[in-house]
């Protein structure tokens, strides 16, 4: 299992598209450094900010263009191929890269996440964004990895998963929010430090359950869709 993780630790940070990762964090930290610099009300900037661009757009984002790296790449330029000849379990494939996946989106979303936390509110803020940011980069990547092995337009449909699923109709349609990875983040990061800057109708119990539930689910889809590629990596 290490080897196929330090393989896709290397192959992710040798794509330009972990360049993609770092707009968005930078400007997460830019914005609420410069808010608190300028002396706005945490109350003004602080929902826009942590919840409008980090948890409904840098996590999600962050989390589709890992997500979709991890095994996507691999199978659109074919290199899956010397994967799937190793004598190895599927899940000892699947696992490895969905660690790394997650890991390196957990990362890259909460340092941001954390700093802007405590210059909204307090250092409890901070953690609380982090933990829950952790959790969402596992269910955010565990449903992208199965998307990639699932439909060869995984960005597209990731994108409209957050853009229209969780962004547009999670604002309007309340019935949507209980499928809203994005909102059992929120719940979750509430939960853990309970304040104004953070609101959803989405329970705790909820948001704990069907994180796992997806994170469990579509980690074994992708074990299962891996399974029935063959050599030549197409689905047999």
């Amino acid at each position: 299992m290490s080897t196929v993780s330090w393989i896709t630790a290397r192959g992710l940070f040798g794509r330009r598209r972990f360049l993609l990762l770092l707009p968005l964090p930078v400007l997460l930290l830019v914005l609420a450094i410069l808010s608190r610099s300028l002396g706005v009300d945490p109350g003004e900037w602080g929902p826009a900010v942590l919840v409008g661009l980090g948890l409904a757009v840098v996590l999600p984002v962050v989390a589709l263009i890992v997500g979709t790296g991890v095994l996507g790449a691999e199978i659109d330029d074919g290199t899956v191929v010397h994967i799937l000849t190793k004598p190895l379990p599927r899940w000892q494939i699947v696992l490895p890269k969905l660690a790394v996946g997650a890991g390196v989106t957990a990362v890259t979303v909460a340092v941001p996440l954390y700093v802007a936390g405590v210059l909204a509110d307090s250092v409890r803020l901070g953690l609380a964004l982090a933990a829950a940011a952790s959790i969402g980069a596992l269910a955010y990547c565990a449903f992208f990895v199965a998307l990639s092995l699932l439909t060869r337009r995984p960005v597209l449909l990731g994108l409209v998963y957050v853009l229209i699923w969780e962004g547009l109709l999670g604002n309007f349609v309340s019935g949507t929010k209980v499928l809203s990875i994005q909102q059992y983040v929120i719940a979750i990061a509430d939960r853990i430090a309970p304040t104004e800057l953070l609101a959803t109708d989405v329970s705790v119990p909820v948001a704990s359950v069907m994180s796992a539930l997806i994170a469990v689910g579509f980690t074994a889809l992708a074990i299962d869709r891996l399974r029935s590629f063959s050599v030549a990596g197409e689905t047999s």
